[in-house]
């Protein structure tokens, strides 16, 4: 999948889920509960133990049924191992200019992580397309909408502080997609019970974005 349609299809789903497995085998079933439930927009944190091969996984599991990304990417040699683990979208949480071009060397569709105008600048003279807003818990959606005053095109996606219970605020602020972390993805599932739990709030949540995006759409 291009730059271009990963892209697109991330502003389709509307919704990542930032998964921060404890392990391989508990990303692959929180994963699993998630997709379930409707959630198919994927980040696999590089804080997840053997997060490439977390990657590999996913990809030989659902292929292009999910969008699978790599995230928290913060060093070189991860990007590396994104690509390989079949990544089609990197992110990061930060704004390393060296870091952000090696990312865009890729081809992928590149997420750099900002939270103030001088970084937003940063990272589109870097040549970067959507930009993270990390962590979003900091301004709310009231600081995403300020941020888009002076950069008005600017694809922001906020992460970090996104709830059901918020999601549709995030949208009306102007948010280009959402990312949602511990609000949506635990960092594992304790019983076949707490998975019944996440499938159904993955659904809720998902639910929640397309009304969400619709409603500014209409």
């Amino acid at each position: 999948m291009n730059r271009e349609r990963t892209l697109e299809r991330v502003e389709e789903l509307g919704l990542l889920a930032v998964v921060r497995g404890e392990s391989r085998e508990a990303a692959l079933e929180v994963v699993a509960a998630l997709v379930e439930g409707g959630v198919l927009g994927i980040e696999i944190t590089f804080t997840t133990p053997e997060a490439e091969r977390v990657l590999e996984d996913l990809r030989d599991e659902y292929g292009e049924r999910i969008l699978l990304g790599a995230g928290t990417i913060e060093e070189p040699g991860q990007v590396e191992q994104a690509v390989v683990g079949g990544a089609t979208f990197l992110v990061s949480p930060g704004c390393d200019p060296d870091l952000v071009s090696l990312m865009l060397e890729t081809g992928l569709a590149v997420m750099p992580g900002i939270l103030t105008p001088t970084e937003l600048m940063l990272a589109r003279r870097s040549g970067a397309e959507v930009f993270k807003l990390f962590p979003g818990s900091v301004g709310g959606p009231s600081h995403l909408k300020a941020l888009r005053g002076p950069f008005p095109d600017a694809a922001l996606l906020p992460t970090g502080g996104v709830s059901e219970e918020n999601v549709r605020d995030w949208f009306a602020a102007g948010a280009f997609a959402v990312g949602a972390g511990g609000a949506l993805a635990p960092v594992a599932l304790k019983d076949g019970c707490h998975r019944e739990e996440i499938v159904a709030r993955a659904r809720s949540f998902a639910e929640a974005v397309r009304e969400a995006a619709d409603s500014v759409a209409g």
